[in-house]
């Protein structure tokens, strides 16, 4: 089965759904419209410009460039993901960028290298969408957490610090903090390990099916997908909690004074 091609008036009929969408929002005063046509325009100019630049990627497909172009990809995965924490009381983008970095290529070079096992597992055709498929859910996954981690902290400081003053060390205080960051950094990518299959057919499956692959095949590189999602999410919320948790401290161990504004007021 070939994989018809999608004309320019197709994609502006996709448009129009946008369009009917912000019609309603318009009518019912919900506010979104702005949001809607600046979100759309947006998707329609990165998509078209990383098209571009993939077609380039592609043609020349030399490793140092595919590990390049992920690299960046990590960088705007962590500013993206640092923007949607709440009065961050210290620098996070570049704990976000390790963190990011570490799980994207720690688990892609897992997957493309030994469990897809393709042949040129480096090329840009199989190592960019894998990529791009991790930092789109671990970026997410970071963010919550991290945002999670520092309002706890916030909102029971007090708390911590009684903690500290009974002899606690900053891990000691931290921790129940940050288990509930974690689980919650964690809650969508469980939430669609519990739903894929029965409520939503993934991208990945549905992309494969509609170019004419087998159902069992589409099938099984879709669970290594969830697999490689999960693990990455998992480590990149681990790791960017875990090396925050010490800068919310002061090298004698008491709670930043950032952490207290909010309860001093």
């Amino acid at each position: 089965m070939r994989v018809p091609t999608i004309s320019t008036f197709q994609l502006a009929m996709a448009v129009s759904l946008v369009v009917v969408a912000g019609v309603i929002s318009a009518l019912l005063q919900l506010g979104l419209l702005r949001r809607l046509l600046w979100g759309t325009c947006r998707t329609l100019l990165q998509l078209g410009l990383i098209g571009y630049v993939l077609t380039y990627v592609f043609a020349i497909d030399h490793p140092a460039l595919v590990a390049g172009l992920i690299g960046v990809m990590c960088l705007v995965a962590a500013r993206a993901a640092v923007k949607q924490v709440q009065h961050p009381p210290f620098r996070l983008y570049g704990l976000a960028v390790l963190s990011l970095t570490a799980s994207t290529y720690l688990v892609g070079t897992m997957v493309c290298g030994l469990i897809i096992a393709a042949d040129r597992w480096y090329t840009a055709r199989v190592a960019i969408p894998i990529a791009g498929m991790i930092l789109g859910n671990s970026l997410n996954g970071v963010a919550l957490a991290l945002d999670r981690f520092i309002a706890e902290l916030r909102s029971q400081s007090p708390v911590v610090e009684q903690r500290l003053c009974l002899g606690y060390t900053p891990w000691e205080a931290a921790r129940p903090h940050l288990r509930t960051a974690l689980r919650t950094g964690m809650t969508p990518i469980l939430n669609s390990l519990m739903i894929v299959g029965v409520v939503s057919l993934p991208g990945m499956m549905t992309g494969q099916i509609l170019a004419g692959a087998e159902p069992l095949v589409a099938v099984r590189y879709q669970i290594v997908v969830m697999m490689m999602l999960a693990a990455s999410v998992a480590l990149g919320c681990l790791t960017l909690v875990g090396l925050s948790y010490r800068r919310c401290f002061t090298s004698d161990g008491a709670l930043r004074p950032e952490l207290l504004a909010t309860t001093q007021r």
